[in-house]
């Protein structure tokens, strides 16, 4: 079994800046890799970036150059840094962890980001 803690998103201008961190516990030794996928009201969930326990890490072209994933493997915590935020990145934040063909999903987090 597999547990993803997210942290709380928040309101924030554009322009701004926030954080999210997301902590896994259970069985994840071994090869994994997490991410983040973000929800918009009324839209498909999407892939904003991800990296292996190795540090690989892909981004989305629309975050590109903006938000920096992280991760510390002591911690098995994966971090989204997002700068620069416009009020497209509105949405609901996911945290992921894929490992042995399986996803487990966090909760959630939502992220507001005002013009």
């Amino acid at each position: 079994q597999v547990q993803l803690v997210e942290s709380a998103g928040g309101l924030v201008q554009a322009g701004g800046s926030l954080s999210l961190s997301c902590a896994a516990s259970g069985s994840i030794s071994g090869t994994n890799t997490m991410g983040w996928y973000r929800q918009a009201p009324g839209k498909q969930r999407e892939f904003v970036a991800s990296i292996t326990n190795g540090g690989g890490r892909n981004y989305a072209d629309s975050v590109k150059g903006r938000f920096t994933i992280s991760r510390d493997n002591a911690k098995n915590t994966v971090y989204l840094q997002m700068n620069s935020l416009k009020p497209e990145d509105t949405a609901i934040y996911y945290c992921k962890l894929f490992r042995l063909d399986r996803a487990y999903w966090g909760q959630g987090t939502q992220v507001t980001v005002s013009s």
